[in-house]
């Protein structure tokens, strides 16, 4: 006896018409697919007791007979007709019969079998025509023309460096964010503020030459009042005649140079984040963290391979927030980079950082138009405890601040071409030297009551006054000097107020993207020097510094500016092998236009009183290596000649 299961038959059923199918990926759609169908019956012949089961003939079908195209998403009442029969097919509804005729089978399982297997084949078929349309509507798209832009979408040619940085800082703590909700890589076994910090840090070699012409002034016409301020005072009457610390004029200098830097990124959550960084140097200098090698702590501890300090060079904390939707705030307490907008190192070199508060409000107007301002209040010099170390009566302390303030505009010109200019005051706070009480000290260690008024770090080319107003006394010390002829203890302190106004500006081109064309321009003007007091060489206290032929008529100024050029990539956003970048510029520093202890460090070996040029050159080895050489040549402008030129070759590496 001849037995098949009920899903044998279904699947001979459907065979011929899943056959006719090509082999095609089924589409990702909801199911079910189709409405619920009901084909046509298939005619089962009556037959008589004890007769021979032989089937009719099937009917020839009709082109009425023949299903319309399935659609992909046919009407629910939609009623189907039967497909004509493939000659298996055929085969197969025979073979139904015969197992009816012989009792195998029901007619009513029969009816269900052929109804099963066509609305099976019709799913298939549906499906494998919904695939083809699918893909037809694909490539359709594909073929059309590309849609035309529209007339108010802007086009960025070019994103900032600070734009850049802040979307890597919001893409950080969203990634940051996202791993301690995920866990990702077993996040759970690590502890929590490991997943908040990011470390980051570069090394540089550099060696430098310093050059210096024989027509150059000779010895002793340059005072190092850095060396003098930051030691004991100087007796300007010592037996001995020896000179106060002088700067070196006349003999060439080859260096090899360290710079390493390293520091960490915290995520507070919340708007908060906070940065510490640590750096090289070899003394606290605020304009450098290269470490000479050879020499450590400014050679008082000597070469020989000796270790070299690590400087606390960053540690605040800074908040964000945004007040308006396109306005953000930011905030930083703690000692952290320069947030003033500058064109050149003429007023701060690259290396300062600013202690303090300070503040930045950036305020989107238009899609092509922006404004900030940025202020602040920092101190400068704060007095020590216990001021008047050797005075039962302590002496009165001396702080000085900077308070400083910044407006400025971001615009497009044209999608290529953008601006940035910016106004700045700065105010410094008894920055400058006073006199002091009239006193007679017998030995270096008497100290003056306006002591704290001198600069303790400087470089060199402001203007300088004695800041000890020393009595000539009659007798011997300790109550008598010999009229002033012995122990002229002295200091040195600014002879000038410092209230500046500060131009910034730079012009953009990115037509020729990733090579970018910026001109850069700065001007400064000390609106609080007094040329008449720093002309009157009567006084007790009268410059001793920045005079024609050295002890001449005052000629210093108050003014700086500088205009320079830069073709290629920004050295700070190098990223991948061959990128390169070139600038050249021209500078002029008055002696008193800005602070020479936070100028630039490196032209003509720092400081002020200086005017030449600079070219510069650089290029990426790799995502995270360049080499930059630079050739500067400086000449000073007030007082004797003292001309230089440097070399540098520096080979850099972040991480």
């Amino acid at each position: 006896m001849l037995i098949l299961r009920r899903s044998s038959l279904l699947f001979l059923l459907a065979l011929p018409v899943a056959a006719q199918v090509p082999e095609l990926k089924e589409p990702d759609l909801p199911l079910p697919l189709l409405a619920e169908v009901t084909p046509a019956k298939t005619a089962v012949p009556q037959m008589k007791e004890g007769a021979a089961a032989v089937p009719p003939p099937a009917p020839a079908p009709s082109a009425a007979d023949l299903p319309p195209p399935v659609a992909l998403l046919p009407e629910p009442d939609a009623i189907k007709t039967r497909p004509q029969a493939t000659a298996t097919e055929s085969v197969v509804i025979n073979l139904i019969n015969k197992l009816v005729e012989r009792g195998a089978l029901t007619k009513a399982d029969a009816t269900d079998l052929v109804k099963s297997a066509e609305q099976e084949a019709q799913m298939a078929q549906a499906q494998a025509q919904a695939l083809a349309d699918t893909q037809a509507a694909v490539a359709a798209q594909s073929a059309l023309p590309p849609l035309e832009p529209d007339k108010e979408e802007v086009r960025v040619t070019y994103i900032p460096e600070s734009v850049k940085e802040e979307i890597r800082s919001q893409l950080r703590s969203e990634i940051m964010a996202d791993s301690r909700s995920q866990k990702w890589a077993g996040a759970a076994d690590i502890p929590e503020w490991t997943r908040r910090t990011g470390l980051f840090g570069d090394i540089r070699m550099r060696y430098d030459n310093f050059m210096f012409p024989a027509e150059n002034s000779l010895i002793g016409a340059f005072p190092n009042f850095h060396a003098i301020n930051s030691g004991l005072p100087f007796d300007l009457t010592n037996l001995a005649g020896t000179l106060p610390p002088q700067l070196n004029s006349d003999q060439d200098r080859e260096r090899t140079r360290l710079r390493m830097r390293l520091g960490f990124d915290i995520d507070l959550e919340d708007g908060f984040t906070a940065g510490i960084r640590m750096a090289t140097g070899a003394n606290n200098s605020p304009v450098s963290t290269n470490q000479t090698l050879g020499s450590a702590n400014n050679n008082s501890a000597g070469g020989n391979f000796s270790k070299y300090e690590l400087w606390l060079d960053r540690a605040f904390i800074q908040y964000e927030a945004s007040y308006h939707e396109h306005g953000k705030l930011l905030v930083w307490l703690g000692r952290f980079d320069n947030p003033f907008m500058t064109s050149s190192q003429i007023m701060w070199d690259e290396d300062v950082g600013l202690d303090g508060v300070a503040f930045k409000m950036n305020q989107g107007w238009t899609p092509g138009f922006s404004t900030f301002l940025t202020a602040g209040a920092f101190p400068v010099f704060n007095s020590a405890f216990n001021v008047g170390e050797h005075n039962t009566s302590k002496t009165e302390s001396y702080n000085k601040y900077l308070l400083a303030a910044q407006f400025g505009v971001q615009f497009k010109i044209t999608d290529d071409i953008e601006v940035k200019s910016s106004l700045a005051y700065y105010d410094w706070q008894k920055l400058e030297g006073r006199f002091s009480s009239p006193f007679v000290p017998a030995s270096a260690n008497d100290a003056g009551d306006t002591d704290d008024s001198r600069p303790l770090f400087a470089q060199k080319g402001n203007t300088y006054r004695p800041i000890r107003n020393i009595t000539a006394t009659p007798g011997a010390a300790p109550g008598g000097n010999l009229n002033g002829t012995i122990n002229q203890f002295q200091y040195f302190g600014l002879a000038t107020k410092f209230r500046q106004l500060a131009w910034a500006g730079r012009v953009d081109f990115n037509h020729f993207e990733p090579v970018q064309i910026s001109l850069l321009g700065e001007f400064i003007k000390n609106v609080g020097l007094n040329k008449g007091d720093m002309k009157n060489l009567a006084r007790a206290d009268a410059v001793v510094n920045n005079r024609n032929g050295g002890n001449g008529e005052w000629e210093g100024g108050d003014t700086a500016w500088y205009m320079g050029i830069n073709v290629g990539k920004p050295v700070n956003s190098f990223d991948k092998r061959g990128d390169w970048a070139l600038g050249i510029g021209y500078r002029h520093v008055e002696s008193d236009a800005v602070i020479d202890g936070f100028t630039d460090s490196v032209f003509g070996f720092g400081g002020t009183n200086m005017e030449g040029y600079s070219l510069n050159a650089a290029m990426a080895l790799s995502k995270r290596i360049w080499v930059r050489m630079a050739y500067m040549s400086a000449d000073q402008i007030a007082g004797p000649q003292l001309r230089s030129d440097v070399f540098l070759f520096d080979f850099s590496a972040k991480f």
